[in-house]
């Protein structure tokens, strides 16, 4: 395990040496000079040690990436008001941003600069690359959406708000806010809070994503408060190498699809001592995801910490390597969760749950292969395979209307390996549901569980398919 995290937090770390993400706050005010590397911390504690709370700064990350600074200079920030932006809130901003793009993006270590004290409403825009090495979206004010469905202009993608594209080396930080107008979009009729008895009804239901990354690598999110996303917050696809520190992420306990953090096809990320509460998952894994390091999160309100769903229309799908460390869930539906659907192929393998704080969650800790969204799902012989999956250190309060531990599996492909040490989960009120459920899945108790966990199988299954057919290459 130390291993594994001390590689991840190495590669980060010399992605960030070669590049200027560290904030551009310095060069901008006072265009000095940066001291060097702070030393580099200790070693993570091993997962014997006791849950200690989140660091302040994300493990491996220096103070100083580029201690010389070659972007020290005034003419490469680039304020969005020299290009025309008004910021009063109401004017179209979108023409300035993209020509503050366009120059900052031509230049190294250029600077697009979202002024604090000014509110800037823009429409759904693409920020393309390539770019020049180093860029920084720095917003220090508040940057705004259209205020719902009746302001978006029509010919405006209603998928999307923010699109990042085809950039490397590329930072988003600041103190300012982003916002997402978002209180309109959840209140279609479309969306499942809004029909009867909290059913979807018939119609259109486009809503975009706040935030999206799109084929772009070495990224850098940190300190800016997101919030009230109409849908998704903020979205990883086809990316590559992504640090994510010291986010806010907000939106109502109620609002629909709002997911914190999504990270789709995505490969080496660390998220680090970041808030998030939304009326969806907290941070969702979906297919083609490996090497994910997630420590010092705090996800309250929200639907947990989910990896799917995943194999949807017989699709495969591969996840692996994933590390969730240090971490609160409160007043959550779910708490850690797997969910398949059936007819899937691929495989989840890797996962490491530990140190896990819950406070009145439901199903703290669940695989589910049954995922389906209606009635009318058939059962099939295919699924994803779940295996090498350990929950250590997992200690709290659940929701009593759900059992705390729930392992559904496939009928013809087992869950495999599944580790259980130090979880002990109580009621938040009424009386301890002690019938914890299992189906098909097998592991190891290195120590009893609180609830007892009797369902869980010892060994391997003599299984009607061959395992290895589900690996992922």
């Amino acid at each position: 395990m130390s291993f594994i995290r001390g590689s991840l937090v190495l590669w980060i770390a010399m992605i960030l040496f070669i590049h200027n993400l560290d904030n551009v706050d310095g060069r901008y005010h006072n265009h000095k000079r940066q001291k060097k590397p702070s030393p580099a911390p200790k070693p993570p504690s091993t997962p014997e040690d006791p849950p200690s709370p989140p660091s302040n700064d994300p493990p491996g990350v220096p103070s100083d990436p580029y201690p010389n600074d070659p972007g020290d200079s005034s003419g490469c920030v680039f304020d969005v008001r020299s290009f025309g932006a008004v910021g009063d809130g109401s004017a179209d901003d979108t023409a300035a941003f993209r020509d503050a793009w366009k120059a900052a993006c031509a230049v190294e270590s250029g600077v697009v600069l979202v002024p604090e004290n000014y509110c800037f409403m823009i429409t759904s825009t693409i920020f393309s690359g390539p770019c020049k090495p180093g860029l920084v979206f720095q917003v220090d004010g508040t940057l705004m959406a259209p205020d719902g469905p009746e302001s978006w202009p029509k010919a405006d993608s209603r998928n999307q708000w923010l699109v990042f594209y085809r950039l490397d080396r590329m930072t988003l930080n600041g103190t300012g806010t982003i916002e997402g107008n978002g209180e309109q979009w959840w209140d279609l009729p479309c969306k499942p809070h809004r029909g009867p008895n909290e059913k979807s009804v018939s119609g259109p239901c486009e809503s975009p994503t706040m935030i999206r990354f799109f084929m772009s690598s070495n990224l850098m999110l940190r300190g800016v408060k997101i919030q009230n996303s109409p849908m998704f917050h903020v979205k990883f696809d086809g990316c590559q190498g992504v640090l994510i520190d010291k986010l806010s992420i907000s939106s109502p306990k109620l609002s629909p699809n709002t997911d914190g953090i999504h990270l789709g096809n995505t490969r080496g990320v660390g998220i680090y001592n970041t808030m998030i509460s939304n009326g969806d998952d907290c941070i969702s894994i979906g297919p083609g995801c490996s090497d994910v390091d997630i420590e010092g999160v705090t996800c309250a309100p929200t639907h947990g910490i989910s990896i799917g769903s995943l194999g949807v229309h017989n699709s495969q799908a591969c996840v692996s390597n994933l590390t969730v460390r240090n971490t609160i869930i409160k007043e959550s539906d779910n708490g850690l969760r797997i969910k398949t659907w059936q007819g899937g192929t691929g495989s989840v393998t890797g996962l490491k749950f530990e140190n896990i704080q819950m406070e009145n969650v439901r199903n703290c800790i669940i695989i589910d292969q049954y995922y389906c969204l209606s009635k009318e799902c058939l059962n099939q012989t295919s699924a994803v395979h779940v295996n090498d999956v350990s929950y250590r250190n997992i200690k709290g309060t659940y929701d009593v209307r759900t059992p705390p531990i729930h392992f559904a599996c496939s009928d013809t492909v087992a869950c495999t390996n599944i580790t259980l040490s130090d979880v002990e989960l109580l009621p938040y009120e009424g009386e301890l549901l002690d019938d914890p459920f299992c189906w098909n899945a097998y592991g190891t108790q290195e120590t009893m569980t609180i609830p007892p966990l009797g369902c869980l199988r010892e060994g391997l299954p003599d299984t009607v398919v061959e395992l290895s057919s589900y690996e992922c290459s």
